[in-house]
């Protein structure tokens, strides 16, 4: 495992103490190609997503048959997201992430060569897209355990920020550029431009150096009740993925956003769409002025702290009847979850043996594919019995209660030592 020195304050540039912390991008060329590779590839991604949904809705104009293609998308995501791991901890995880890729290229090639030769059919779509799930369940995996491996222990916060600020402007800039380019040219445009940005993530793996997995010797066979066991008995990785669900589970008010926006704002479609955008912007603020998390040592605490503050922003939004106010909130709440995430993911990589980190990789994708749609339910359901208003600020207090029980009924956590990572 790489040292787990952390520079001292006054050592790191002030800039960098300020802004997103730009080291591991100019220390290891193969994380930085890796990192290129996948914002490019990333923001294709979010393009064939929303033009699938567009497709869709044209050839069925049903809401409900929109709605499917989320399902097709989660369920192999959470049943392989396990498995996708304990296969990164049996093979080179260059060659998964390369063949994975490879693979969800070829789908968004065969989504091109059915729009172009005019052969819509939502079946297609359906299948491509369940497809297009479980490459991606078998690459993160892979991808994310290799992080550790390619930097040292004190720069996986900076890099995990820099990750966020991928996720985070393709989910937003992706959806965007894909219903311009699909407005001008057609669903095949938007496809053979996700082909096109899919060479850079292809570029990167190829690359790579060998990434077998280590300390294990040469074993043919990981077993995912191997991971689950082993995060049984490690109570602060335990406690990264019960914060995360206490706050998406619990106050997780997307779906409420079009009620709220008629009943709180007197507002239409574009209300719910700056609803929807505020927890982004904030997230991606909180990438691009992440420097000063490198100088934090306790990520235990500084996780309670962020769920809480999520929990926190959600209830005050439920409290808040002034558009502008709402979506302060909201994007603060957005800031919040981009720290607790850079935390959660440190601790994950730095506290995991290399030979299961692919399987607790699997759990993280598992968390968060499926904790979100939970909360979606359990809001909408809330609102139903209650009021919207009820059940988003009593979903912001019962994050913030339950984050708290938990920092306190498992005090180690609070005092985890990034210097001394302890699972």
């Amino acid at each position: 495992m790489a040292p787990t020195t952390t520079p001292e304050k006054s050592e790191i540039p002030l800039r960098s103490r300020i802004f997103a912390d730009l080291t591991p991008l100019r220390v290891s060329p193969d994380y930085r190609r890796l990192w290129c590779g996948n914002t490019i590839s990333w923001m294709g991604q979010q393009m064939t997503a929303l033009a699938v949904s567009l497709q869709v809705y044209t050839l069925t104009h049903s809401t409900f048959a929109v709605g499917l293609v989320g399902l097709c998308s989660l369920v192999p995501l959470v049943v392989f997201g396990l498995y996708g791991g304990a296969i990164a901890d049996t093979v080179d995880r260059r060659k998964l992430g390369l063949y994975s890729a490879a693979g969800a290229t070829a789908l968004s090639l065969t989504l091109a060569g059915a729009a172009m030769a005019g052969y819509h059919r939502v079946w297609l779509l359906y299948t491509v897209v369940a497809f297009q799930a479980v490459c991606f369940a078998m690459n993160s995996p892979a991808r994310s355990s290799m992080i550790p491996r390619l930097l040292p222990t004190e720069q996986l916060p900076a890099a995990n920020a820099l990750n966020s600020l991928t996720s985070n402007l393709g989910l937003m800039g992706g959806p965007m550029l894909g219903g311009v380019i699909v407005g001008l040219w057609g669903y095949q445009a938007a496809y053979l431009i996700d082909v096109a940005a899919f060479s850079g993530s292809l570029y990167a793996m190829w690359r790579l150096p060998s990434m077998r997995p280590e300390g294990e010797g040469p074993r043919r066979r990981a077993s995912v009740l191997d991971g689950l066991r082993f995060l049984a008995t490690r109570p602060n990785l335990r406690m990264t993925f019960f914060s995360d669900l206490a706050a998406m589970v619990l106050a997780k008010p997307r779906a409420l956003f079009p009620a709220v926006a008629v009943l709180w704002f007197a507002g239409d479609a574009k209300t719910v769409g700056l609803l929807v955008a505020a927890p982004a912007v904030g997230a991606v603020l909180g990438g691009l002025f992440s420097g000063w998390l490198g100088g934090i040592r306790r990520h235990g605490l500084a996780i309670l702290i962020a769920v809480a503050a999520w929990g926190a922003a959600i209830a005050s939004f439920g409290l808040s009847r002034q558009l502008w106010l709402g979506l302060f909130f909201l994007a603060v709440a957005g800031c919040a979850d981009t720290i607790s995430m850079v935390f959660r993911s440190t601790m994950l990589q730095a506290a995991t043996p290399d030979a299961m980190r692919g399987r607790l990789q699997g759990v993280f994708i598992v968390v968060v594919a499926g904790g979100p749609r939970l909360g979606d339910f359990l809001a909408g359901s809330m609102a139903d019995l209650t009021s919207p208003a009820t059940a988003v600020i009593g979903g912001g207090l019962a994050c913030v209660l339950v984050v708290t029980g938990l920092g306190l009924g498992r005090r180690a956590f609070a005092r985890y030592d990034a210097r001394d990572p302890q699972p």
